[in-house]
Order: C-alpha cells, then sequence, then structure tokens
C-alpha cells in the first residue's frame, strides 16, 4: 500500500517541477528579451515588404510616363529603405532618384 501511496506524490513532484520549468521559460521569453527580439524580427520583415511594395510602385509610377511622378516614387522607394535601415539598397535608390529628378527637370546638387 506503501507503494501506492508513493506514486502519487512522485507525480505531483514531476508535475511541479515541470510547471516551475515551464513558468520560469515563459517569464524569460516576455522578459528575458525573447519578446523584444521576436517583435524586432517581425518589425525588420515589415520594413522590407514596405520598402518592396514602394519599389513596386515605382515601377507603375514609371510605366505611367510622369517623369515627377516617377522621380516622387524614388524618393519613396529611397526613404523605405533608410527605414529599413538597408544602406546598400538606400543609395542604389538615391541614385536613382537623382536620375529621375534630372528626367524631370529637377535641378540637383
Amino acid at each position: 500500500m506503501e507503494t501506492k501511496m508513493e506514486t502519487p506524490k512522485k507525480t505531483s513532484k514531476a508535475k511541479t517541477i515541470i510547471s516551475a520549468i515551464i513558468f520560469i521559460g515563459v517569464i524569460w521569453y516576455f522578459f528575458g528579451g525573447g519578446m523584444d527580439k521576436q517583435v524586432a524580427k517581425d518589425m525588420q520583415k515589415i520594413e522590407n515588404q514596405v520598402a518592396l511594395d514602394a519599389e513596386q510602385q515605382y515601377e507603375i509610377a514609371k510605366n505611367g510616363g510622369d517623369k515627377m511622378q516617377t522621380y516622387v516614387q524614388a524618393s519613396l522607394v529611397a526613404a523605405a529603405y533608410l527605414q529599413a535601415k538597408d544602406e546598400v539598397n538606400y543609395n542604389k535608390w538615391k541614385a536613382i532618384e537623382k536620375e529621375d529628378a534630372k528626367n524631370a527637370g529637377i535641378p540637383t546638387e
């Protein structure tokens, strides 16, 4: 009969230990940086998608033939890459913006 009574205590002790481990894991995730890292990763994905959407809008404006609108959209693409902290694409689109400004008759430095 002692064996039967010890089993529930062992099970209860195991449940307590597992619950404590899960609780510590949850606390670490939310307060130890896990959540912050996930949010930062998600924000970067969103910023990259915004930049890609801006590129598609640029292509639509360019296909429309309005040089001023093409220049404005190039500026927006450059700004989107700046927001995404993508220096390579930012510099690429600043050069495109400068060329489109020239094509639209806007003086550049």
